[in-house]
């Protein structure tokens, strides 16, 4: 037989009070049951391990060498269920965040930020990718949570975030550029820029809705994978496009941020049904906590 932690733990109260009394005082249970425990614990290792004596309790010489051994197995017994309950509460632990591209700008700093403040402990590694590789990695486990816009798929939970106006893009000089708000049927007649449709399906298909609802169908000139791409087409006069108003961070001149009536898009924090890390789920609860409090879009 092996002696369980209890027992090494009576073993060690006695050790330090040199009394059977004190020590079952300590441990509040019965002198009685801490003797036979103590007398068991003494068979099991073939040795005696106090004198007991008028004087009182004290170890012997084989007690004494063991003292520290016992101590040094508590201590890491201790910090291995320190260790469970820890990441238990999703405290310890590691994660993958990636953020869509147009998202990474004003989404990230807030978020790690939080999270570094309140859970120390968990290690981060932030990803910076497109949609469809972010919902593939999603799916696959590559990303624990990803920050994104919708719509996506079935098969993953999402929590909105925040929620944006959506913004025509003008070039500096347009006619319209003036205007505190536009309706995307007045845009009926401009040439567009957009992203390619390959990009992420179920996008296109709400700009196709939209547009439907606005009477026409977009003349598109030119497509570019990148919020910097079509940023870049339409300062050089190419066309006009739309986008979430925080993407106005990424270009400062040559282009001008209308708001388009009544049209917002949210940011939502997505992942995998059925994910039940505790890790996750802590890192979820602070980042909606301090989304409640903190407009993301103008704090990265």
């Amino acid at each position: 037989m092996t002696p369980d932690l209890r027992q090494l733990r009576y073993f060690v109260a006695v050790a330090e009070e040199s009394s059977y009394t004190r020590a079952a005082e300590r441990l509040m249970i019965s002198q009685q049951s801490l003797s036979q425990q103590m007398t068991l614990l003494e068979r099991m290792l073939h040795t005696k391990l106090f004198d007991r004596d008028t004087r009182g309790t004290s170890l012997t010489a084989v007690g004494s060498l063991f003292l520290p051994e016992a101590r040094a197995v508590l201590e890491r017994a201790d910090g291995a269920f320190n260790v469970v309950a820890r990441a238990a509460r999703g405290e310890i632990g590691s994660l993958c965040l990636a953020f869509l591209t147009t998202t990474t700008n004003y989404l990230l700093p807030p978020v790690v930020r939080a999270v570094r403040q309140r859970l120390p402990e968990l290690q981060l590694t932030t990803e910076e990718t497109t949609i469809a590789p972010l919902v593939e990695g999603l799916r696959k486990g590559r990303y624990d949570v990803a920050f994104t816009r919708p719509p996506l798929v079935d098969g993953l939970e999402t929590r909105t975030l925040v929620s944006e106006p959506v913004c025509a893009v003008l070039p500096e000089g347009h006619p319209l550029a003036g205007r505190a708000e536009l309706t995307l049927g007045e845009l009926a007649g401009e040439r567009w820029v957009l992203t390619p449709r390959s990009s992420w399906e179920p996008w296109h298909q709400a700009f196709d809705n939209s547009f439907r609802a606005a009477g026409y169908t977009p003349d598109v000139v030119q497509r570019d994978a990148s919020v910097q791409g079509l940023l870049g087409l339409v300062a050089a006069g190419v066309g006009v496009t739309r986008l979430a108003r925080s993407a106005s961070s990424l270009r400062r001149t040559g282009v001008v941020f209308v708001p388009l009536a009544g049209e917002f898009v949210p940011t939502e924090m997505v992942w995998l049904s059925g994910n039940s890390s505790p890790a996750l789920h802590a890192l979820l609860n602070v980042v909606t906590e301090v989304a409640a409090s903190t407009d993301f879009t103008a704090s990265g």
